[in-house]
């Protein structure tokens, strides 16, 4: 609402990252620091005293690690999460796996200076993204996959068999997604089979993660899935992730099939990579037989991109309300009749097998 300032709830372990995070946020005129917090079972109290809009986390934590609490907070009270990493190995591990517990965006806490001034303004820019109402997941929305009594993740959904049908070489699956993107996606490529036509995944991701996230994608799918580099070919049994802060689209290669160009730029809707950009570019393709579906995110990308695909005859779905942890993007396309469906996100993956396999013997134009 106009003239609300946001309220952060900090929680971090450490008294000087505490202190110089406090000072970075005080000083923004549109925040308000209404507490603080040492670890997960002070910040759980302090969350239902002080009702904050965002919290901002810091994953390593005493007591219980910051993941774990991720998990369970987003179960018994889902809200907006801003989570802070170091920068290293590690902390791109962790900073992956607060993105897949639910977190809406990380940050990467720079050794120089704990989170000091040159990490500041990312903070405030990622906190007044997370306070937007798209951004608080919904209840009971599958942000993450809990632990099981023993201590081991519950096995991801079982791989759907691979179809008879021979795909046509103008076959490609195009997906975008946001928060709760990591896991919806994990969900979805684990089912599909080996022999899908080409996929291409614009996911919003810090720079750096794109490639580990390829990593754990490719390490479930019976796909192939990478980071996509300048030129690659769009062929069958391979998943191409647009890198973090690079823009990737699609183009016709002669004679026939696809190739992907990955640049730098301009932000295109405030994001790069821009999923607008990717479907907008498929669209452009004469003879194109295109699946493409948006995922659950926050904000508008894609909406308009799918709605140019769906004109130009490709088949469209996105995520439904209820599986989404956030709703915003396939909202934004059903709002323009982008989307000609919405599906549960544990139905996505038949549903884009069922849609390419129709692809494939549709007659063309």
């Amino acid at each position: 609402m106009p003239g609300k300032k946001i309220r952060v709830l900090l929680v971090d372990d450490s008294l000087v990252n505490r202190k110089t995070v406090s000072e970075i946020l005080r000083a923004d005129p549109e925040i308000e620091v209404v507490g603080t917090a040492t670890d997960p079972y002070m910040a759980r109290d302090k969350i239902l005293e002080l009702e904050p809009d965002v919290m901002v986390l810091d994953i390593e934590m005493p007591k219980m690690d910051g993941i774990t609490f991720l998990k369970i907070l987003m179960r018994q009270h889902p809200m907006s999460v801003v989570a802070m990493a170091p920068q290293s190995k590690t902390g791109m591990r962790l900073a992956l796996g607060a993105l897949e517990a639910g977190a809406v965006d990380v940050v990467m806490k720079l050794p120089s200076d704990i989170l000091g001034y040159e990490a500041g303004p990312e903070l405030i820019a990622k906190i007044k993204a997370a306070a937007n109402p798209d951004a608080r997941p919904a209840v009971g929305a599958p942000i993450a996959r809990l632990q099981t009594p023993s201590g081991t993740p519950s096995p991801a959904p079982s791989r759907l068999p691979s179809g008879v049908i021979k795909y046509h070489p103008s076959q490609v699956i195009l997906l975008g997604a946001s928060t709760g993107g990591t896991e919806a996606l994990r969900d979805v490529l684990a089912q599909l089979p080996g022999d899908m036509p080409g996929i291409c995944i614009v996911q919003h991701i810090p720079s750096d993660f794109s490639r580990p996230f390829a990593e754990r994608l490719n390490a479930v799918s019976a796909l192939e899935v990478r980071e996509a580099r300048d030129g690659d070919l769009v062929r069958p049994g391979l998943v191409l992730i647009a890198p973090g802060d690079l823009h990737m689209t699609i183009h016709k290669r002669a004679p026939e099939g696809f190739h992907v160009q990955v640049r730098g730029g301009e932000k295109y809707g405030h994001h790069r990579p821009s999923v607008d950009l990717l479907f907008q570019s498929a669209a452009a393709i004469k003879g194109m037989r295109a699946v493409a579906g948006l995922l659950t995110g926050m904000g508008c990308d894609g909406a308009e991109g799918l709605l140019a695909l769906r004109q130009a005859g490709a088949r469209t779905f996105a995520q439904d309300q209820q599986s989404s942890v956030v709703f915003g993007m396939p909202r934004a396309a059903m709002d323009i009749g982008a989307a000609e469906k919405m599906v549960a996100l544990q139905n996505i993956a038949s549903h884009i097998l069922r849609l390419a396999s129709i692809c494939a013997v549709a007659k063309s134009d």
